[in-house]
This record gives C-alpha cells, sequence and structure tokens, in this order.
C-alpha cells in the first residue's frame, strides 16, 4: 500500500468493520442469519481480493523497476573513466 493511498485504505477497513459489527448485531439478535453470514462472506471477501490485487500492484511495479534499471551500474562507466586517463 502506498503512502498517499493511505486515507482510502483507513475508510475501506472502517468501512468494513461497520459491516462486520452489523452482521454481528444481526447474528445476535437471531433474526436475518442468512443476510449476516452473506455480509461476512461478501466484506471478507472483497478485503481478500483487494489485499491480492494490491499484491499484484506492487509486484508488477517491481517488475517494471527490476527491468528499467538492469543495465545500469554504479559509479563511472567506462566511457567516463577512459576519457579521464
Amino acid at each position: 500500500m502506498d503512502l498517499p493511498n493511505i486515507r482510502t485504505w483507513i475508510m475501506f477497513y472502517l468501512i468494513s468493520f461497520v459491516g462486520l459489527l452489523w452482521a454481528t448485531f444481526l447474528s445476535v439478535q437471531g433474526v436475518m442469519l442468512w443476510v449476516s453470514l452473506f455480509l461476512v462472506i461478501v466484506i471478507v471477501g472483497i478485503n481478500f481480493f483487494a489485499l491480492y490485487n494490491q499484491m499484484k500492484l506492487r509486484d508488477s511495479r517491481k517488475e517494471i523497476q527490476r527491468n528499467l534499471v538492469q543495465g545500469f551500474e554504479r559509479g563511472q562507466s567506462d566511457d567516463d573513466s577512459k576519457r579521464t586517463r
């Protein structure tokens, strides 16, 4: 997760937490058990899907960065060292 998107993730998890609390309330009251079970499955599924997509995005960014810097070396290049001699 990138730092600029932290506010979005906080709101996402707060909304998810409220949904889970609502599902818990419904199941404790004993009414609409299938609705509470459905809410839990949907919320947990969306959270796993979001995290999986973020991990894939992070891996693809790392791969792109690795491909971009593959041929570069640190320090002086051979052409620069030959010119100074």
